[in-house]
């Protein structure tokens, strides 16, 4: 078998020589850009029953829209519709046209086979769904079956099934189903997933909604209104992924051997994984076998029921309200002041090295120092003051991957004394040996390992019930490995309760990784190009955000079109790109990695939150620190605390320097720390290796910002981690974690208050008021309006909203049977509504209910 090492997205000379010998490929250097692929993304509208989801086997399709290459059409089934539809135009925004032609088909059937042999005609390369692995294309592959349509013969799609589920593929064209990249790639909260939640968040404009409950009458009374509708999800679903989706799968792919259907589906562990395997081919590394636990592992004579390490460290400091035009009373530390005032050359010669100046060229040094000196010696003379805030975010850019980078990180790098007794390379003036600290932490049986053995003999000599129904029991030992795992730690637990009333004990322990510096760069080389692509789309993104302005400011609509497009495009590819290099720490954690060490995966953790602690430090001696982030800060600082300054050169080509001075004072402590002296680098021509000082890990700054708002607990002595919300200086809301309006699920009524309370721009009430007090009483105006109608009941509303409110959406993603005698608000839901409704009601999995209150519970059951 040959292996030809063939980029996707490329194009290639192709060379045939009959069959004699296969054909040669040469790249094509000079032809760069992309080949453009014809899309075709659809939605079906289904006939539904009353209360009910849409059954395949018996609720025919009534419409289908598509759109490919910015074109639009729509199939009507007549059966349904009561009217012919004439073309009509649904653009929703003007970057969005869509001109519909319709073809008004006599029934299903007929509908069914307009769109097959429209799609054949059409021979679109790429077809986009939004849930089409879930609902569309089963819905139509079980329609045509009953109708006696081949959809496999009449468009190529089948499905597919894997271990994560069931897909829709065809080995001509490519199937894009958005709602994997929305879960996985698009950072939308899990709350917002719905094509409807998508369109607003990243298309921006409120797409066209209809009660489902509506949607069979509207087909009949208004269908004009329902053809509407029907094409709105086709409009939305095409140009969210002409948009965001396209560049981004398509930029993986073209590094990733695999599929774009793989690409898209795949977990981002797997897809990292995919991408060494290709790296370590190149360098002739040959790759491991999976990892497998060993079920005999102990600590401290005591078996081992799990082992993992301290992650990254989270804490939240702070409550309350923090606006830039509120003042914050500070108390600061004179010595930590002085200290930064000593430091304060160090600091400008490090921003000055970092940009590849000297000191010399610098004209306006004095000046700048001068500058920051007086502003501390300020705050150093006065530690004690109330003063208005900036509110800043630092956080580490890329920070677990830059961690692997300046340490040489990587999972074969770890290594042990026996590794290295046998190594050519090990002689002290190699100084190959970097050892990095990290944080274990397991749990163990109580029980000794003689008691373990103790309680494996008995099992051994008992019967067990036999795996295959209405078989005699079978000894112990003739059950397989994982199972005898499986009744031998039950049973051990068991012993452990009794014997020492706890099942297990955790236990913690500070160790030393040892790291080579001159193991094959392989793994590290594959996280750099990612990191320094996706830098470089992260420059594009603001090189062109840059020219958005210019054209804004000019009016050129031509420039500016192209700009967005641009911006969108250079973002979407970023994000890509940081998806997979964030993977590469939490892969080496994976159960079944080909590349696999805790060890690893410990010690970045380890580092990461150690710089953290350390800049939180400094940070509390010269401001206040609100939350602390696996990467970052949240902090506040006096205005007058220095900021951004500018440094004048007398270069040609680089007549000054911006900078962020508490970017700078944090990230010289962290290259005092974090360096590494010891990095090594093979010559290939000579053999030699050569020593290095490498260290990639700094500080950025975002802000400042309008306001921060972290809640307060409920609980006395708790402060609630990961939960704040965080204001632009124009009153956009930047961030808000936590809360429950970005989750899925909750109460309607919760999500409703927060969405007011969190209202953008002059609409928060927690921007609103000249003081704290003032502040806390326009918040109160809106808590007071909602706990009214928690008092009264909803005395003033109608039942019908108050059901609303006091709802929440649950998903169930087996049959009710399935959970047994299992408990829940959606299970008891589930079989109240079979009570009245019939069980066909909850006959079929992933079905949706809505779970309500207890009281509203009784109401439905009457």
């Amino acid at each position: 078998m040959r292996t030809v090492m063939l980029e996707k997205g490329k194009w290639y000379y192709v060379r045939d020589y009959g069959r004699d010998q296969p054909p040669t490929l040469t790249f094509c250097a000079e032809r760069e850009a992309f080949g453009e692929p014809r899309v075709l993304a659809f939605d079906i509208e289904c006939v539904k029953q009353p209360l009910k989801f849409p059954d395949s086997k018996v609720d025919p399709i009534m419409m289908i829209s598509y759109m490919i290459d910015g074109i639009g059409f729509l199939i009507i089934n007549r059966e349904v519709v009561s009217e012919d539809i004439a073309d009509f135009e649904y653009t929703p925004k003007s970057e969005f046209p869509g001109p519909f032609t319709v073809f008004n088909e006599t029934d299903e059937g007929n509908a069914l086979r307009k769109f097959c042999a429209h799609m054949r005609e059409l021979h679109p390369h790429v077809v986009v769904t939004y849930n089409g692995d879930s609902f569309d294309w089963p819905y139509i592959n079980t329609r045509c079956e009953l109708l006696g349509i081949d959809l496999k013969r009449e468009t190529g799609f089948a499905p597919s099934t894997s271990d994560s589920g069931q897909y829709f593929l065809s080995s001509a064209t490519t199937h894009i189903d958005c709602i994997h990249w929305v879960r996985r790639d698009s950072y939308l909260p899990a709350g917002s997933h719905g094509l409807k939640a998508v369109c607003r968040a990243k298309l921006g404009y409120d797409p066209l909604e209809i009660d489902p409950e509506d949607m069979t009458r509207f087909a009949v009374e208004q269908p004009q209104l329902m053809s509407s509708y029907s094409v709105s999800d086709a409009v939305a679903t095409y140009y969210l992924y002409m948009k965001y989706v396209h560049g981004f799968i398509f930029s993986l792919s073209t590094v990733i051997p695999m599929t774009p259907d793989e690409v898209l589906r795949r977990g981002s562990g797997t897809l990292c994984e995919s991408l060494l395997m290709v790296e370590a081919y190149r360098a002739n590394v040959i790759c491991p076998n999976k990892q497998v636990d060993d079920v005999s592992a102990s600590h401290d004579g005591h078996l081992l029921e799990s082992e993992t390490y301290v992650g990254g460290h989270v804490e939240c400091l702070q409550t309350g309200i923090y606006r830039d035009d509120i003042p914050v009373k500070f108390k600061l530390k004179a010595n930590a002041l002085q200290g930064l005032l000593d430091r304060l050359d160090e600091t400008l010669d490090y921003q000055i090295w970092l940009e590849g100046l000297r000191r010399e060229e610098i004209t306006n040094y004095g000046a700048v120092r001068a500058a920051i000196a007086e502003k501390l010696e300020t705050l150093r003379d006065n530690p004690t003051r109330s003063e208005e805030p900036v509110i800043y975010h630092l956080d580490v850019g890329a920070m677990y991957p830059n961690i692997i980078l300046t340490n040489r990180l990587q999972p074969p790098a770890i290594v042990t004394e026996q590794t290295c007794a046998a190594c050519v390379h090990n002689q002290p003036e190699s100084d190959c040996k970097r050892p990095l600290k990290w944080m274990w932490r397991g749990q163990v049986f109580p029980a000794s390992l003689q008691e373990s053995d103790m309680v494996r003999a008995t099992l051994e000599y008992e019967n067990v019930p036999n795996p295959e129904p209405g078989a005699p029991p079978i000894a112990f030992l003739e059950l397989d490995p994982e199972t005898q795992n499986k009744r031998f730690r039950q049973r051990l637990k068991e012993y452990c309760q009794k014997a020492f009333a706890k099942a297990h004990v955790t236990k913690s322990e500070e160790k030393t990784a040892v790291t080579c510096q001159r193991e094959n760069p392989f793994y590290i080389d594959t996280v750099r190009a990612f990191r320094d692509r996706r830098y470089e789309y992260k420059r594009l993104n603001k090189t062109w955000a840059k020219k958005r302005q210019t054209a804004e400011v000019a009016g050129d609509a031509s420039a500016l079109m192209e700009a967005k497009a641009m911006c969108v495009l250079y973002d979407s590819l970023q994000l890509a790109h940081k998806c997979i290099l964030n993977s590469f720490y939490g892969y080496v954690m994976r159960r079944g990695a080909r590349w696999y060490s805790m060890e690893m995966a410990g010690v970045v953790t380890y580092t990461g939150a150690a710089i953290i602690k350390e800049a939180r430090a400094l940070v509390e001696g010269i401001g206040k620190t609100l939350e602390l982030d696996t990467d970052g800060i949240w902090c506040v600082f006096p205005r007058c605390f220095p900021q951004d300054f500018t440094l004048t050169t007398n270069l040609e080509g680089k007549s000054k320097v911006s900078f962020s001075y508490p970017c700078t004072m944090l990230n010289v402590d962290v290259d005092r720390t974090c360096a590494n002296p010891q990095y090594q680098r093979l010559d290939v021509g000579s053999g030699m290796y050569s020593k290095q000082r490498e260290q990639s890990i700094f500080f950025e700054v975002d802000g400042p910002y309008k306001a921060m708002i972290l809640p307060a607990s409920t609980e006395e002595g708790k402060l609630l981690k990961k939960r704040y919300a965080v204001f632009e200086l124009d009153g956009k809301l930047a961030e808000l974690k936590g809360f429950e309006l970005k989750r899925r699920g909750e109460l309607k009524l919760i999500k409703v208050f927060q969405t007011e309370v969190f209202g953008e721009g002059s609409d928060s009430p927690f921007l609103k008021g000249e003081d704290l007090a003032s502040c806390y009483a326009k918040v109160a105006e809106v808590a007071d309006r909602w706990v009214d109608v928690l008092d009264s009941r909803g005395a003033d509303m109608e039942d019908e909203e108050l059901l609303e409110l006091v709802s929440e959406q649950k998903s169930m993603s087996k049959a009710l049977e399935d959970y047994g005698e299992q408990k829940s608000t959606a299970i008891t839901v589930a079989r109240r509504l079979a009570e009245f409704l019939g069980d066909q009601m909850v006959t079929q999995s992933a079905r949706a209910q809505s779970a309500s209150m207890r009281p509203t519970l009784r109401k439905l059951a009457l």
